[in-house]
């Protein structure tokens, strides 16, 4: 159950007694902690293969980098997801719904476009024509972006207020371990199903022949691991579902699914609802952007799809998952917006280390230790983040809201990063990583005026 009275983001009641560090740590094993492991790798697993790795897989086969910049608009969806958020929170699906529940169909149905759309891009050849990967990369964008909005919705609902930080953690390792499975797993799967290239066929940089059947393979195991997420659906319960009064024609209808979630959200925060939307909007910005161009940097610098690979899915593994543990921990200890602060100067710090490496050149050791620092930051922000989006939300409008502040995340980073392949052609990768590092610089101030702003009482039922 909620509380009725409702503190500052990140912080405990004042009447809540000091939990030990044992009560603490034992939250991670609670079932909906466990749930939220799974169904995190379910959220993260169609990011990169519609983003990150898809721009592998194109720079490989020899697309230009600007190209590949604008291609990464496709991420643009995620970034709109607010707009259908609302039919997502309040309509129900024939027949699947009376089944499941308004959660956990929205879920199914979303998992499964996102299915298809990643069979299609396994079969379609970026060589002959881009068209079919793209249609088939917006099918996956727009299913992972209905499958987020029902999910976050899904987390909210399933625990109260002082135990969405762990939830957030646990979401957050789930996600990041199947960023990696889409990153460098899929990338050592399909060096693993390469076949010795003919005289000739190898390209620029020493980078291997633009292998199709391979990346097939790759493509059609990732589908397959979206099972993962679908299996939890079927066996999780779904959660208790908020009671809203029936509404009485189709424009009631439309003012309870579409106006009051947003009027709710500005009558609570009235002016300070500009400050909070603003810092959303640009929080991630700096690893957003950057991450863009960051597999075509690797295939321009010669690191090879193994090398690649080990480095991101050993040591980017393991400082992930302490980087989110970590932030789910301190946030839960120290508060969210302090650490949100600390998320957001490592984050932006660990974009210069990328320009150091630009220009250090082709060193395996120098990747990994840039990668695990990465990794590190970002867990620890992305855990601070989504606590503290958690906490602004209402539970009457838990779908829509979290779409909108989530949307607000991605919709300017992605607008920029489709600029990001112009920018390294014409500056270089040293000073694209710089000018990414700079972008974080507002985010420190908004976080710390943020941390001013308190959430009215009694909004949380």
């Amino acid at each position: 159950m909620r509380p009725t009275s409702d503190p500052r983001p990140g912080s405990s009641s004042a009447a809540a007694p000091r939990t030990s560090w044992l009560q603490t740590l034992r939250v991670y094993l609670e079932p909906a902690s466990l749930r939220m492991l799974t169904l995190g790798f379910s959220a993260g697993l169609p990011l990169l293969l519609v983003l990150g790795t898809l721009s592998f897989r194109l720079r490989e086969a020899g697309i230009d980098r600007s190209t590949i910049g604008y291609l990464s608009w496709v991420g643009l969806a995620y970034g709109f997801k607010w707009a259908w958020a609302p039919l997502v929170d309040r309509l129900p699906i024939p027949l699947l719904t009376r089944l499941m529940g308004r959660r956990r169909s929205w879920l199914l149905l979303s998992q499964g476009l996102v299915v298809a759309g990643l069979v299609g891009m396994a079969l379609a050849d970026p060589r002959l024509t881009l068209g079919p990967i793209v249609w088939c990369a917006l099918a996956v964008a727009f299913g992972s972006a209905t499958q987020d909005i029902a999910l976050d919705a899904f987390r909210i609902e399933s625990a109260d207020a002082d135990h969405q930080a762990a939830l957030a953690a646990t979401y957050q390792t789930g996600y990041r371990l199947a960023m990696i499975w889409a990153g460098a797993g899929v990338l050592w799967l399909a060096a693993r199903a390469e076949v010795a290239p003919a005289l000739g066929q190898a390209v620029a940089q020493g980078a291997a022949a633009y292998q199709q059947g391979a990346w097939r393979t790759a493509y059609l195991a990732m589908a397959a691991s979206m099972a993962v997420g679908v299996v939890t659906v079927l066996f999780s319960r779904e959660p208790a579902p908020v009671q809203l009064p029936p509404a009485r024609s189709a424009a009631e209808w439309l003012q309870g699914a579409l106006v009051a979630p947003f009027a709710d959200f500005l009558r609570r925060y009235g002016w300070q609802a500009a400050l909070i939307l603003a810092l959303i909007a640009v929080y991630r910005i700096s690893d957003v952007v950057m991450g863009i161009m960051a597999n075509p940097f690797y295939v321009d610098m010669g690191y090879t799809k193994d090398e690649v690979a080990a480095v991101t899915k050993v040591y980017g593994v393991i400082m992930t998952l302490v980087g989110a543990f970590v932030g789910g921990v301190l946030s839960m200890r120290l508060g969210v917006m302090r650490i949100l602060m600390l998320g957001a100067a490592l984050s932006a710090c660990t974009n210069l280390l990328f320009a150091w490496l630009a220009g250090y050149g082709h060193d395996v050791t120098a990747l990994i230790a840039v990668v695990s620092a990465d990794n590190l930051a970002s867990g620890i922000a992305s855990a601070a983040f989504i606590a503290y989006l958690s906490s602004l939300t209402n539970v009457r409008y838990s779908a829509t809201q979290y779409a909108l502040f989530s949307s607000m995340m991605l919709l300017a980073p992605k607008f920029i990063a489709g600029f990001s392949g112009d920018y390294v052609n014409a500056f270089g990768y040293a000073q694209f990583f710089t000018a990414t590092a700079l972008l974080g610089a507002p985010v420190l101030a908004l976080v710390w005026l943020a941390s001013r702003v308190k959430t009215p009482s009694g909004t949380q039922p």
